[in-house]
């Protein structure tokens, strides 16, 4: 049985007052949209203090990414605009944090190649985005769900971000989502034509 992701637990706990509220679930998308360019914003400074602000900060909206569902399936306030919605800013944000990523370390060891790698991270993060959607819109949210380990989603690791700032790892985490995004973007692929594929026949 898949447990429920420890972070969502938390958010639930966290938006139950909130139910009969004025307060709905787009509200909560919309200020985890701000805090994630917010931490992009940071992250593009290209400063180590600034850096590690930006992490932090997105940690915080890679938590409030669960509290806007939780809202909704508690208030019933659900809604495909607002869906869709939580879809865009999620790709939005990532994208824009591995561009950010680029853009801030433009002046290292890599130069403006930087950019180009976070470019390609980021465009490889929004074609994965993009198929798992219409993998969640053919198919259902099973076909797009994330392994599950005792109540951890393999998305929790970006929880762990502050820390890759604070050790100074930017740019091992470039150099690994430069070769490892479009690696999964292809097996994103793979798995969506696959799934696919019975509904063409």
């Amino acid at each position: 049985m898949t447990i429920k992701p420890w972070d969502a637990q938390l958010a639930y706990w966290l938006v139950r007052p909130l139910k009969d509220s004025w307060i709905n679930p787009n509200h909560l998308t919309t200020v985890r949209l701000v805090t994630g360019l917010a931490a992009a914003v940071a992250l593009a400074v290209g400063d180590a203090i600034w850096a590690n602000i930006g992490a932090v900060i997105f940690a915080l909206s890679n938590f409030l990414d669960h509290t806007d569902g939780e809202l909704a399936r508690l208030s019933g306030k659900s809604s495909k605009w607002g869906h869709q919605y939580d879809l865009a800013s999620d790709a939005i944000i990532h994208v824009l944090l591995f561009v950010c990523i680029g853009y801030g370390l433009r002046e290292g060891k890599f130069g403006w190649w930087a950019l180009l790698m976070g470019i390609v991270s980021g465009v490889s993060v929004a074609c994965i985005f993009h198929l798992r959607n219409q993998m969640e819109q053919r198919l259902g949210k099973d076909a797009s769900r994330q392994p599950n380990f005792a109540g951890f989603d393999i998305e929790d690791v970006l929880y762990l971000f502050p820390i890759v700032t604070l050790l100074d790892g930017l740019e091992p985490l470039l150099i690994a989502a430069t070769i490892g995004a479009p690696t999964f973007a292809v097996w994103v692929i793979w798995q969506f034509l696959t799934l696919a594929q019975p509904e063409s026949n």
